[in-house]
C-alpha cells in the first residue's frame, strides 16, 4: 500500500525555485487562519493541479494517459473540532472571500450530507470530498457514522476553468482532509483517487480518473502513466536523459472552460457519444450484450475493444498483451470504425435506437439523464476515431520516453521533434475530430510552433482553458514573447503584470497530494 505522505518541509513538496514564494504563501495562509478562527490549524491538506502531456479525452474510455502534476495546487488549512454527540459543524472560508463566499453547514448525526449539484457553489467540491471520505471510512470502520466538525481555510492557485483540473485538486484535498481529521494517518493513494473520482461525479462532472490520479500519485520530477484496466493503477515515469532538458510551457487561453455549465453540449456529451459508440460497435460486431465496466456510464470503448479481441483473437486478458500487439489492435479498430460507422453527420436517437434495439425513452433514461446532454445528432464515428488514434499516440510517446539516453545534441533534437510531432497530431485530432478545441487555443498553438515549439496542443477538457507546449530550452523566451505580443496584447490589451505571470508557466513535473503537519506559527 502506498500511503499519501506527511511532509514537514516545503522543499519536499515544491521545486527549489518555488520554495521561497510558497513559504510566503503558506505563512500567509496560517496567519489568516489564526485571525479568522482564533487558533492555528492542526494540519494542511494539499493536492496539485495537473497538465496532461498526452492522452486527451480517453481516460473515460479506459485508455492509458500520461499526465504530470504542476506546482499550482489547492491548500486546505484544517482545525479539528472535539468529537461531540449531535450534529458536527463545518466552517469553510477562502483566502479570497470576495470571490468565494464563506459557508457553514452541519453534518447531521446520520452523517449524510446533501449536495445540490445544480447550485454552482465552490463549497460543493468540499462536500463531495466529504461524502466520498465518509463512505470510505464507513467501509473501513464498522462503527463510523459521521465526520467530526472542522474549521477550514482554503487557498487555491489552480485557476478555475483553466484546464489544469482545479475541481479534482479541490476534491482530492477535501477528501484527504476529512480522512486525516477523522484519525486516518495512512491514507492509501489508490483508495483516495477512487473515492475522488466517484465524488466529483456527485457535482455533475462526468470525470474519467486521470485528473484525480495526477493530483495524488506523482513523485517530483516524474510524469505518471495511468492505466484503468484491469483496475486503476499508476506508475511514475522518468524522462530520458537528454543533452538539453525537456521543457513544458503551459499557456492559458483565458477562455474559461466550465465543465459544469457547458457539459450538456461539450464534456458530458462526449462521454455519452463514446459510450454509445462502444454499444453500437458491439452490436454491429455481434458482441451484445456488452459487459459493463468502469466507464462513467457503465460501458466504454476499451470494453468494446477487449471484448472484440476476446472473440476474434481468443485473448481473455488483453491487459497482458504486448504494447506492439496492442497498437496493432488499435490500428485495426480505426479501420473498423472507418468502415462500419460511416455517418460523418452523426447518428440520431432514432437510428441508434434501431441499431441497439432499445426504445428512445430507455436510451435517454440509461445514457442521457445522469449527466444531461443537448444534441440531435451524436458523432459516434469521429469520437471513436479520436479515442483509438489517441490511444496509439500515447503508446508511441511512451516508446520514445523509454528510448536510450540521447546524449548528443543531434539525438536529443530528433527525440524532441518526434515527441512534439505526437503532441501536434493530438491537437489536430482534438480540433478536427473530437471538436474540443476553440479558436483561441488554436491560435496559441500556431504561434508557439512558429516561434520554435516542437509540439503544441490543448490540455484538459478543451473548449478553452490551457495549452501545453514542448519547447526547446533556448526558445522559451521567443515563444513567450510571441504570445505576449500576438495573443495576449491583442485579446487582453489592459492585462496586468500579475495576470501575465498567471498566463504562462514554465513547468517541471511536481509532486502529488500530501498532508503537512503545522508546528508553530509558520512553516
Amino acid at each position: 500500500m502506498a500511503a499519501v505522505p506527511t511532509k514537514t518541509s516545503l522543499a519536499d513538496i515544491y521545486p527549489e525555485d518555488a520554495v521561497e514564494s510558497q513559504t510566503t504563501r503558506w505563512n500567509h495562509l496560517i496567519s489568516t487562519f489564526k485571525s479568522t478562527y482564533g487558533k492555528a490549524p492542526d494540519f494542511i491538506s494539499r493536492s496539485p493541479g495537473r497538465v496532461n502531456i498526452i492522452g486527451e479525452h480517453i481516460d473515460y474510455s479506459l485508455y492509458e494517459v500520461l499526465p504530470m502534476a504542476v506546482t499550482a495546487d489547492v491548500l486546505l488549512a484544517v482545525s479539528i473540532h472535539p468529537q461531540e454527540p449531535g450534529p458536527s459543524t463545518i466552517s469553510l472560508t477562502n483566502i479570497n472571500p470576495q470571490k468565494f463566499e464563506s459557508k457553514q453547514f452541519d453534518i447531521p448525526d446520520t452523517g449524510d450530507v446533501h449536495i445540490d449539484a445544480s447550485a454552482l457553489e465552490w463549497t460543493n467540491y468540499f462536500k463531495s470530498g466529504l461524502v466520498g471520505a465518509t463512505d470510505l471510512l464507513r467501509k473501513k470502520r464498522k462503527d463510523f457514522k459521521q465526520s467530526v466538525g472542522m474549521d477550514i481555510l482554503a487557498d487555491g492557485t489552480v485557476p478555475s476553468g483553466g484546464g489544469l483540473s482545479s475541481s479534482a485538486a479541490f476534491v482530492c484535498a477535501s477528501a484527504l482532509a476529512v480522512m486525516k481529521a477523522n484519525g486516518e494517518h495512512d491514507v492509501d493513494k489508490k483508495a483516495l483517487v477512487e473515492l475522488a473520482i466517484v465524488s466529483e461525479r456527485a457535482v455533475g462532472v462526468n470525470s474519467g480518473g486521470m485528473d484525480q490520479s495526477a493530483s495524488v500519485f506523482p513523485l517530483q520530477g516524474q510524469a505518471l502513466y495511468v492505466s484503468f484496466v484491469p483496475q486503476l493503477s499508476a506508475r511514475n515515469v522518468s524522462f530520458p536523459q537528454l543533452s538539453s532538458p525537456l521543457v513544458f510551457v503551459i499557456a492559458q487561453s483565458f477562455v474559461a472552460a466550465d465543465k459544469h455549465t457547458t457539459g450538456p453540449v461539450c464534456y458530458n456529451l462526449r462521454v455519452v457519444e463514446c459510450t454509445l459508440a462502444a454499444l453500437v460497435l458491439a452490436k454491429i460486431f455481434g458482441l451484445s450484450p456488452l459487459k459493463s465496466d468502469a466507464g462513467p456510464l457503465g460501458y466504454s470503448l476499451r470494453g468494446f475493444h477487449d471484448t472484440y479481441i476476446a472473440k476474434h483473437a481468443s485473448i481473455t486478458d488483453n491487459s497482458k498483451t504486448s504494447k506492439e500487439d496492442f497498437q496493432s489492435q488499435l490500428h485495426d479498430l480505426v479501420g473498423k470504425v472507418d468502415a462500419y460507422l460511416p455517418q460523418e453527420e452523426g447518428y440520431t436517437r432514432q437510428q441508434m435506437s434501431e441499431i441497439l434495439g432499445i426504445p428512445i425513452p430507455q436510451l435517454e433514461k440509461d445514457f442521457m439523464t445522469k449527466f444531461p446532454v443537448r444534441a440531435e445528432r451524436f458523432k459516434l464515428r469521429q469520437r471513436a476515431l479520436h479515442v483509438f488514434s489517441e490511444a496509439i499516440r500515447v503508446l508511441r510517446f511512451m516508446d520514445l520516453l523509454s528510448s536510450p539516453p540521447a546524449t548528443t545534441p543531434e539525438a536529443t533534437e530528433t527525440l524532441l521533434k518526434d515527441l512534439g510531432a505526437l503532441l501536434n497530431e493530438t491537437q489536430d485530432s482534438c480540433r478536427d475530430v473530437y471538436e474540443c478545441s476553440c479558436p483561441e487555443l488554436d491560435e496559441l498553438c500556431t504561434l508557439a510552433r512558429k516561434a520554435g515549439a516542437y509540439g503544441s496542443r490543448l490540455t484538459g477538457a478543451g473548449w478553452g482553458g490551457c495549452s501545453v507546449h514542448l519547447v526547446p530550452e533556448g526558445k522559451v523566451d521567443a515563444v513567450k514573447e510571441a504570445w505576449r505580443t500576438e495573443y495576449y496584447m491583442k485579446h487582453f490589451p489592459h492585462m496586468s503584470e500579475e495576470k501575465w505571470k498567471e498566463a504562462v508557466v514554465v513547468s517541471k513535473p511536481g509532486s502529488g497530494s500530501c498532508v503537512f503537519e503545522v508546528k508553530g506559527e509558520s512553516v
